[in-house]
Order: C-alpha cells, then structure tokens, then sequence
C-alpha cells in the first residue's frame, strides 16, 4: 500500500509543479546565427549574471564560435585572474548564496533548455515590486521568486495592476530605468539569444550539418536510382 502511494505522488508531484508555470509567455525574438546578438548577450551576461550565476559547462574559450578572439575575450569578458580555458563559474560560497537570497542561484549552463527562450525573455521582463518580499521584488512569471531585479536600474520599476475591463493584471512602469523601453527589450533579448547558445553550442553547427547529410542522401538516392535503371533496362 505504501508503495503505491508513494508512485501516486511521484506521479502528481511534476504535475503540480508544472502547473504553476501555465502563464502567458512572450516569444522571444532571437536569432542564434547573429553573431552581433550573442556577443552582445555574453557582455551582458558576463557583467550582470555572473556575479551569483555560474555556468560551469561553459568554458570562455567556447566563445570563439560566436566570433570572438581570445584577446578580445581576455580584454572584455574574464575576470582578474581567470583563463581563457577556464569554466564560467563564481566565487561566491553556496551556502552563502543561500542564506542571502532563501535558495541557491542555480547554474545557468542549460537553463534555457529546461525553461525555454520564451519564458526566460518573459521572466527577465516581468518583475514589479512588492514591498512584502524580503527583496522588494515579485515576478509574473516566476511568482515570489526570490531572485532581487538585478537589470532594475535598465529597466526601471514596474508596478501591478488590474485592468479594470479585462480584470488581467498588467506590468505598468511606473519609474523609468536608463533604458527606454525597446532598448530593454533589445538587451533581453540579445541575453536570452546568448543562454540559448550557451545551452547548445552546436545546434546551429548540427543543424547545417543535417542539411549536408541530407543533400548526401538526397544525391546518393538519385545515382542509386539512375544505376538500377541501366541495371535492370537489359531484363525489363
């Protein structure tokens, strides 16, 4: 008996979890074959994530593929002390990190694989304040998250309100941010295209791979099918 209930909450457990993500998600518009982008996501994420976020698949190095030199890795991206062939982590304790924020600040390496670019864009574009949080901060999407808004300066503060027609709750900013609006979003969206590569590396190299495969088998199909043509002409 024991066990059976035991595979019944297994069972409804990730259910449960999962049923607290069903909220409306942007679509993130990224684009991982613009280098531009990625370069421009990785600074971002270098200055503004890395600090509590480690990515400890993720060597420096690995961003040659997105058209960056080791020079220019050197100069811009690591810090005192770090090599170019070293992983993407912090110096900050785990246990430190926990009883500061109420949970460790997971890695950052596949992140995008397990949530998605559409709800990582949405999640760094969907936090308001809330004076009962023990940060300051709520989000939309990931509800009393305890992760502080770390791009609020950029963005600015949002705050929550019911639309009195619809009765939804929308974000409205209510203090402006360095950042206009478009411009925040540009950044979020260049940070998202770069989690995305960092979470698969190779999938745009994979996937120009495929289509060389399949114009192999596409052509090897058509000589195979002309040779049993002359093969078979004679006996037909």
């Amino acid at each position: 008996m024991k066990s059976k209930i035991l595979f019944v909450l297994a069972f409804l457990l990730p259910m449960a979890a999962f049923a607290n993500e069903h909220v409306k998600l942007d679509h993130a518009p990224i684009d991982p074959s613009n280098q531009v982008s990625l370069q421009r996501g990785a600074k971002t994420f270098v200055n503004y994530c890395l600090n509590c976020h480690s990515a400890s698949y993720m060597r420096y190095n690995r961003l040659q593929d997105i058209g960056l030199t080791d020079t220019q890795i050197k100069a811009n991206l690591l810090f005192a002390g770090d090599k170019v062939g070293d992983t993407m982590t912090v110096a900050m304790p785990k246990a430190d990190a926990k009883a500061w924020f109420g949970a460790t600040p997971p890695d950052l390496s596949v992140e995008a694989r397990a949530r998605g670019a559409d709800w990582l864009y949405s999640y760094l574009r969907g936090f308001y304040r809330d004076d009962t949080r023990p940060t300051g901060w709520n989000n939309t999407v990931y509800d009393k998250v305890a992760m502080p808004h770390v791009l609020w300066e950029l963005q600015g503060q949002q705050v929550l309100k019911v639309n009195e027609a619809t009765e939804d709750h929308v974000l409205v900013l209510d203090k402006p941010g360095t950042m206009s609006p478009a411009e925040y979003n540009l950044m979020v969206a260049d940070l998202v295209n770069y989690l995305v590569f960092m979470a698969e590396p190779f999938k745009e190299r994979d996937k120009h791979l495929g289509l060389l495969v399949l114009a192999f088998l596409g052509l090897l199909f058509g000589l195979t099918y002309a040779l049993k043509k002359e093969f078979w002409k004679d006996i037909h």
